[in-house]
């Protein structure tokens, strides 16, 4: 595992020059990447969600394209169009920006339902389709999508299908005081992003995906992880619980955790600690319970304290 923890590593001290005080949003951002996965960034406007995707991209040595997504834009402008050309007499594919290894998809929700489903088949299974041809991503690829609170004006929710297809959902939040003031003595002269260099190519990030596809995980842990989920799907609360994408989603992203700490196998505590960031987005919480304030993550820690854990001891009351 020790290719993991070096691109780890170094991806992540490459970053810390433009995000500060969010190591472990940071590694979890790595992880999707190392699982071949597609992370959702969900928070307020300002606080380095765009900023976030567009370090590692610069990070890593592969094609980066954006898309700012807007109430007016077509399936077509992210997908490509076929064009007629008069020369030859034939039909040409002109690629849209979705044809890129990472993609930054910026405010996914400003689209409309019909824009954002057009990302479903790239996400999923890695191909586009145009007028009946398909036309296969480039490997890595990877998805980074920022996405402003549905409560702001001008957003539109996600469907659950799409939702289901990001591998983590996480959040940066504000900085703290002192992680604040740092941004600004930072932002002196110029922006540090300017100044971000590539640490890692390509072929080194394909061989560290398959790395962690190496990491052993016991069967004892595979169970705690399906067990988990299904508690998401019998809580009183939950409307629509995890899907077995979420359970597999889950897996690996264990796996890669575990080898960015230099292991070669997987804890409990790697899954409890990925559990919310992998499955919370995924969960329909029933309208009764909207109504008392319950969230996704009190759902999830909720089932973590009653999912047994592999090799705890019962307690002696």
């Amino acid at each position: 595992m020790q290719i993991v923890q070096t691109i780890g590593d170094r991806v992540l001290r490459n970053v810390q020059k433009v995000i500060v005080g969010k190591d472990e949003e940071i590694r979890l951002t790595l992880v999707s990447l190392l699982c071949e996965g597609h992370l959702l960034i969900e928070d307020v406007p300002g606080v380095g969600k765009t900023m976030l995707a567009r370090s590692i991209a610069r990070s890593i040595g592969c094609s980066f394209r954006r898309i700012q997504f807007t109430p007016d834009m077509l399936p077509s402008d992210v997908t490509g169009v076929s064009i007629f050309n008069q020369k030859t007499m034939e039909f040409e594919f002109r690629p849209g920006p979705i044809m890129a290894q990472i993609v930054l998809t910026d405010e996914i929700n400003r689209a409309t339902p019909k824009t954002q489903s057009a990302l479903l088949e790239a996400m999923e299974e890695r191909q586009v389709t145009v007028d009946g041809q398909t036309y296969p991503m480039e490997r890595p690829f990877m998805v980074l999508a920022t996405q402003n609170p549905i409560e702001y004006e001008g957003t539109f929710p996600l469907p659950e299908a799409q939702v289901d297809r990001f591998m983590m959902r996480i959040r940066l939040g504000y900085p703290n005081r002192n992680h604040e003031i740092d941004v600004l003595t930072r932002q002196t002269d110029h922006h540090p992003i300017q100044d971000l260099e590539q640490v890692v190519s390509a072929d080194e990030l394909l061989e560290a995906q398959q790395a962690i596809r190496e990491v052993y995980v016991d069967d004892l842990v595979k169970a705690y992880i399906v067990d988990l989920v299904t508690t998401t799907r019998d809580h009183p609360d939950v409307y629509l619980g995890a899907s077995p994408r979420g359970s597999l989603a889950l897996f690996m992203a264990a796996r890669a955790w575990a080898a960015l700490e230099g292991r070669d196998f997987v804890l409990p505590d790697d899954v409890k600690r990925l559990a919310e960031a992998t499955l919370a987005h995924r969960l329909i919480i029933s309208p009764s319970a909207r109504i008392k304030n319950v969230t996704p993550r009190q759902v999830i820690e909720d089932a973590l304290r009653h999912t047994p854990v592999p090799g705890a001891r019962a307690r002696v009351r």
